[in-house]
């Protein structure tokens, strides 16, 4: 990474795309760097923030601006910001693009019918059993990216794959030396 830039890595997708698994791969590639890494994730910052934030699309919204915050200030300190949201509405990942400074999308393009199979944390089955509503990509939208920096098949693809395909991205974009 030129030692003067950092970035933010924003992985979004569906629900059990793999966001999660691919930025923690990135992270650990980029581990034996002199790079300073954060990972923030949906989840956990979801559990996190201060007040109780649920699914609708008001509290999707706060969750989105509370992870940009969290972004901004850790790459204020120097760090590499890798952030898995699902962050479903393209004005979300605008947000980002217009707040933070060397902002990379990268679109983890999974199948739905992919998502539900992995299911790690059943919530399909709990979509589809009725028990979740306003879950995204079922009955609530996922605005797929149209213009994003990079886009990643999952289905296709396994972990190191795409995890190296982020890091070839940032090399190739002179952002990672």
């Amino acid at each position: 990474m030129n030692k003067n830039r950092t970035c933010v890595l924003w992985l979004t997708g569906l629900s059990a795309s793999g966001k999660t698994t691919i930025a923690q791969k990135v992270k650990e590639l980029l581990s034996d760097s002199s790079l300073k890494i954060h990972h923030l994730d949906g989840d956990e910052v979801r559990t996190a923030a201060k007040e109780k934030l649920g699914f609708s699309k008001e509290d999707r919204d706060k969750n989105i601006k509370l992870a940009i915050s969290l972004a901004k200030n850790y790459q204020e300190k120097g760090y590499v910001v890798i952030a898995s949201f699902i962050s479903p509405y393209r004005y979300h990942r605008e947000w980002g693009r217009e707040s933070l400074i060397n902002y990379v999308e990268i679109f983890v393009n999974t199948p739905l019918e992919v998502c539900e199979q992995r299911d790690p944390k059943g919530l399909y089955k709990k979509v589809r059993a009725g028990d979740i509503k306003q879950f995204t990509g079922i009955d609530d939208p996922y605005e797929e990216p149209q213009n994003s920096d990079l886009e990643i098949r999952t289905d296709n693809l396994n972990v190191d794959q795409c995890a190296n395909l982020i890091i070839t991205y940032l090399k190739d974009s002179g952002m990672l030396c």
